[in-house]
């Protein structure tokens, strides 16, 4: 069960807290459009609300606290956070090269034509690619999901967006190696898949599994312990099932929990997006963010190495309106910024909803998502699992309604 504060004693009003409840239940799961949903919202680390509603599987089943989660992209923040633990011991830097530490990437330059029914030209040849690149989305990497370019082509073709029974880590990097990229490291700003390739180099530089990694330094100090590449069969009938959406349809089983592969143990572990976890784990990730980098006693980065991971690193102070050439992504463009591993809110006003300067945040395929307020100290996590997550705008009013609940303001 989680254990609830006094909402009151931490600034929220407790009937307009409800309204989540309600609008949630009318809005999403009595309609259709979602099978489940859970929220937590937390002040200070301090859990104030909590909900969960519909159906765990397809065979109605109940949701369950300790439900199992695809948190897809959920899972690059937690990668860029070990990652800038590796920074932190001077193993490497945030401005090194990529091909330091992944050698076949030394020759990858940016597109220079050709691709589709052609070969691709050689690729022209500009700044290398850095880690700061990786972090912020700006590597000239993409997705192949997005069906914008010859480049995203050649990325649905070699399967690179779901590559977890595919390819090896090294072979992933192989073949990435061979694809160019859409413009020259640092110019522009494009959702992809930078954050697999973090998470390879940090496998590389600790010489563990990127899951051994996390398990060691992140999951067992926080105390997260249902979250993984995979999921373990004692805890099978937690998982809940996935699905997609259908215009004016209910939405389609789109990965059956009972028959899922996510039992399997994983051959490439996606820092992009391979996490399963629950509600309460990802709170207590949460948690620790709100808190400067340490819950409970356990110190997991350091306050100066989070305020830069957040800080807004686009160029000249620009917000993702300004950068972004990407067709898909989890960043609400206006008033944000991108740090290193987390979009930002540079100016509140721009983003037309209530917000805090300094909130970071992210969210998953699945329409999972989170948001921390380093400012007001308030966390939110939501978990569902329908793809894709542009579906419904339900992270703008999960924000609206806990934001209206909020009495006693730190600002």
């Amino acid at each position: 069960m989680v254990d609830l504060s006094d909402p009151a004693g931490l600034g929220f009003d407790c009937e307009r807290l409800k309204r989540i409840d309600s609008f949630v239940e009318k809005n999403y799961i009595d309609s259709g459009r979602l099978k489940n949903a859970q929220v937590l919202v937390a002040r200070e680390g301090k859990p104030v609300h909590f909900a969960q509603f519909g159906t765990l599987r397809e065979d109605g089943t109940p949701i369950r606290e300790d439900a199992l989660f695809r948190i897809a992209s959920m899972t690059k923040p937690v990668t860029s956070i070990a990652f800038m633990q590796l920074v932190e011991r001077c193993e490497v830097a945030v401005d090194d090269p990529v091909s330091r530490v992944l050698p076949e990437f030394a020759k990858l330059g940016a597109y220079n034509g050709g691709g589709g029914a052609l070969p691709f030209m050689p690729m022209q040849r500009g700044k290398p690619m850095r880690f700061v690149d990786l972090l912020t989305h700006m590597s000239g990497l993409t997705y192949g999901f997005q069906n914008r370019s010859s480049i995203d082509a050649a990325y649905r073709k070699a399967e690179l967006d779901l590559s977890r029974g595919n390819l090896t880590s090294d072979e992933y990097i192989a073949t990435l190696s061979r694809i160019p990229l859409e413009f020259e490291p640092g110019s522009r700003w494009n959702y992809s898949v930078s954050t697999d390739v973090l998470g390879v180099a940090v496998e590389r530089i600790s010489g563990m599994r990127l899951g051994e990694y996390f398990q060691k330094y992140i999951f067992e100090p926080l105390g997260m312990v249902d979250s993984g590449f995979s999921v373990d069969r004692s805890k099978a009938d937690r998982l809940a099932d996935a699905y997609g959406y259908r215009p004016g349809k209910e939405p389609r089983q789109v990965d059956d929990a009972t028959t899922s592969k996510l039992f399997d143990d994983a051959k490439f572990q996606s820092g992009g997006g391979g996490l399963i976890s629950t509600i309460a784990d990802y709170h207590r990730f949460c948690a620790m963010l709100v808190n400067k980098g340490e819950l409970d006693g356990a110190r997991i980065i350091a306050p100066k190495t989070l305020d830069l991971m957040t800080a807004n690193h686009l160029p000249g102070g620009a917000d993702l309106t300004e950068m972004s050439q990407s067709l898909f992504s989890e960043a609400n463009n206006s008033g944000t910024g991108f740090g290193l591993g987390f979009a930002t809110v540079i100016d509140p006003a721009k983003t037309l909803m209530p917000a805090s300067k300094g909130e970071f945040y992210w969210g998953g395929a699945y329409s999972t998502a989170f948001f921390v307020d380093p400012l007001e100290k308030i966390t939110m996590v939501f978990m569902t699992q329908l793809y894709p997550s542009s579906t419904y705008p339900i992270r703008r009013q999960l924000k609206t309604l806990i934001y209206s609940a909020l009495n006693d303001s730190y600002a």
